[in-house]
């Protein structure tokens, strides 16, 4: 089920959920939600974490644009036991390099950031990659 609503931005550039999205996504006071934005899109997009998320991590990846690239990173992710919360990608220059930003939690995985990256890069498609921890 998707929602519309259009809100105002005040003095201090806050944002008031509505409380119908609020409920329909259950989201209550002191909840940690993130933030992607993109620029060139002029768009925000808000993510609510689930509490047990301890470990959060930015995964940025510049990969091949070609059928199975983006498959081949997640399924490595997943072999890591890399939590993946949100994942948002976008086609660069069509047939050769796209963008992603995946926010994921590394608590349930072994693995470091620079262990993560290191994997990552392996797969013969993906060409950059850059892993920060978030703060909570």
């Amino acid at each position: 089920m998707r929602f519309s609503e259009v809100v105002k931005v005040d003095s201090k550039g806050r944002v008031t959920i509505p409380l119908v999205i609020r409920e329909a996504l259950n989201i209550v006071e002191g909840m940690t939600i993130i933030l992607v934005a993109d620029a060139e899109k002029k768009e925000i997009v808000l993510t609510p974490l689930p509490v047990e998320s301890e470990k959060l991590i930015e995964i940025k990846v510049e990969l091949q644009d070609v059928p199975g690239a983006l498959a081949k990173a997640v399924e490595r992710l997943a072999a890591l036991n890399v939590d993946q919360i949100t994942t948002q990608c976008t086609t660069v220059k069509r047939g050769e390099y796209a963008e992603c930003i995946i926010i994921a939690d590394l608590s349930k995985s072994d693995k470091n950031l620079d262990e993560v990256k290191e994997e990552l890069l392996k797969i013969r498609e993906v060409k950059l990659v850059q892993v920060r921890q978030l703060q909570r």
